[in-house]
């Protein structure tokens, strides 16, 4: 596409840009979208008011636009609720009293009501228009046609009626449906939507498991049954933060001569500096390609799991940390990329498409819990070190259980505060160690003791077979089938099976496994998950992206 024509629709932009920032400032608070206002009612008062004629844009350009960035409003309010709804759970545990307050707030007269709107007021701020680079072209409004040489144009509306912008495509096959321009780095992105159902990966069966998955950062996901999906995930990261580190020293460097220079009268120096050393094109587009490897990283490992689950159990990833120790730079340069919310669009995306169910549970404290007894215990790397079970687990795949088991917990819902989980587990974890047999396993002090507490040795009897069976126990050593027991804490090693690895004695694999979770010890309910059907998955749509050179 030649200069010309990206100068022309870059105008566009800018001045669409405008009608963004003006939506936002009149109507992006409670007196607009807050109060139920809709886009063709903004439409109507523009075009009665004059409003519109300021713009110099054509009229389906800026109705579009206000159209896109109401829609935008709205979402920034429906973010809000979320956060309310999580105040709502930590302030009251009446059932009605919340019921009340979900209510008001889902039918928008949380205004009346002086929590609820303290809360929004907290949580809802007015927000400003960032995006002069993009425009909204209604599915009427453009054609596409093929040259001679099989080379397919887009013709979109430009400034002046009846004069179509036309765009050379990288690719044969023609959008579809509303299309968003966006000029960035010289180029031209089309972005538009397609049924997800006519997607080749929507057409693959899922499992029929029922895993738990823990977000990592050496990996993407490791799931309850001790298997690791996207092993390449921290090594793109940890390389792309190592490489961004030098080029920023490098950019840094630079900037100071170019100062230096501007200082001592060289403004020559100083732009030739700025304009070949310090230009932003080639970052944007290193940046982009590697959030393009990161997100096929992720997706493909929610395809292996999903491959494998009818229901995956993932923790909350829309909560944010809260009281994270102080670590190095090095560090919270790499945290900084880690890919928190990809990992959440894809578990959501996926499962909607291939037909599992996504479960999303409050993770509180299930990497610091031991999965088998429920005690605190040690992490360190990858390891975590249970000292009242004398063992040491594969950390992720540990943690993962705990995901799996707290879907059914009736104690802990999604949003219940990590300080009221913590007590409950505590609590738990003070009546596991009452029923806690004798260490002397001689068969004197046995018989006693099941002669004074007869009910706890058939209750002992009954975990032991529960767990056996979980656990695939078969043949009493305490080890299972799944793969994650690393034996003894002191001669543990971790990614040990168990096949050929030390082993404890039957009088202590008896005693760790008598003491089972909170969930074995009161009989987890069974979960109940709603899947969606194949007409409510064919809904889903999905955006496809064509760039453009200029």
């Amino acid at each position: 596409m030649n200069p010309g024509k990206y100068a022309a629709l870059v105008e566009q932009a800018r001045r669409l840009g405008r009608v963004r920032s003006e939506v936002w400032q009149r109507y992006g608070s409670i007196n607009g979208v807050g109060s139920g206002l809709r886009d063709r009612q903004v439409r109507d008062r523009w075009l009665a008011d004059g409003t519109h004629a300021s713009f110099a844009v054509l009229a389906n350009a800026w109705k579009e636009t206000v159209r896109d960035t109401m829609a935008d409003i709205a979402a920034n309010l429906e973010a809000a609720k979320v956060e309310v709804r999580r105040a709502i759970g930590r302030r009251t545990k009446d059932p009605a009293e919340r019921k009340r307050m979900f209510t008001a707030l889902k039918a928008g007269r949380w205004a009346s009501d002086p929590f609820l709107a303290r809360q929004m007021r907290q949580h809802w701020k007015r927000g400003h228009n960032r995006a002069h680079d993009q425009i909204v072209v209604r599915a009427d409004n453009y054609n596409t046609l093929t040259d001679g040489r099989g080379r397919l144009w887009l013709a979109v509306p430009g400034l002046e009626p009846r004069r179509m912008v036309r765009i050379p495509l990288s690719t044969t096959v023609a959008p579809t449906g509303t299309l968003r321009l966006i000029l960035r780095g010289g180029r031209v992105e089309v972005h538009y939507q397609i049924d997800a159902a006519g997607m080749r990966s929507s057409q693959r069966p899922c499992g029929d498991q029922t895993l738990g998955v823990d977000k990592g950062y050496t990996e993407a996901l490791t799931d309850s049954d001790g298997q690791p999906h996207g092993e390449q995930l921290g090594e793109l990261l940890a390389r792309e933060s190592d490489r961004s580190k030098e080029r920023n020293r490098r950019r840094a460097k630079l900037r100071s001569i170019a100062n230096t220079a501007a200082l001592r009268g060289d403004h020559a120096k100083a732009q030739r500096i700025k304009a070949n050393n310090l230009g932003t094109i080639k970052r944007d587009r290193q940046a982009a390609r590697h959030r393009a490897r990161v997100r096929t990283e992720i997706f493909t490992a929610v395809h292996e799991v999903v491959d494998k689950a009818a229901t995956v159990v993932a923790e909350d990833l829309t909560k944010r940390f809260a009281e994270r120790k102080k670590l190095p730079k090095n560090i919270n340069r790499r945290l900084a990329a880690w890919t928190k919310g990809v990992t959440a669009e894809a578990l959501k995306s996926v499962s909607e498409r291939r037909g599992s169910a996504h479960v999303p549970v409050n993770a509180a404290y299930t990497s610091q819990t031991c999965h088998r007894c429920g005690d605190f215990g040690r992490r360190d790397g990858n390891r975590f070190h249970c000292t009242r079970c004398g063992v040491v687990w594969q950390a992720d795949v540990n943690a993962a259980i705990n995901i799996l088991q707290r879907a059914g917990d009736p104690d802990i819902a999604l949003h219940t505060p990590h300080q009221r989980v913590k007590q409950i587990l505590q609590d738990r974890t003070d009546r596991h160690r009452t029923r806690l047999p004798v260490q002397d396993s001689s068969p004197t002090t046995t018989a006693e003791r099941r002669a004074k507490h007869p009910n706890r040795s058939v209750m002992s009897n009954k975990e032991e077979a529960v767990d056996q069976d979980r656990s695939g126990d078969v043949d009493g050593d305490g080890l299972g089938t799944r793969g994650v027991l690393c034996g003894r804490a002191e001669d543990a090693q971790v990614g040990d099976t168990g096949t050929g690895g030390p082993h404890r004695s039957r009088g202590e694999a008896q005693s760790t496994r008598q003491f089972d979770t909170h969930s074995q010890l009161t009989g987890r309910p069974v979960m109940v998950v709603k899947r969606l059907s194949d007409a409510q998955r064919a809904l889903r749509r999905y955006r496809v992206v064509i760039v453009v050179d200029s």
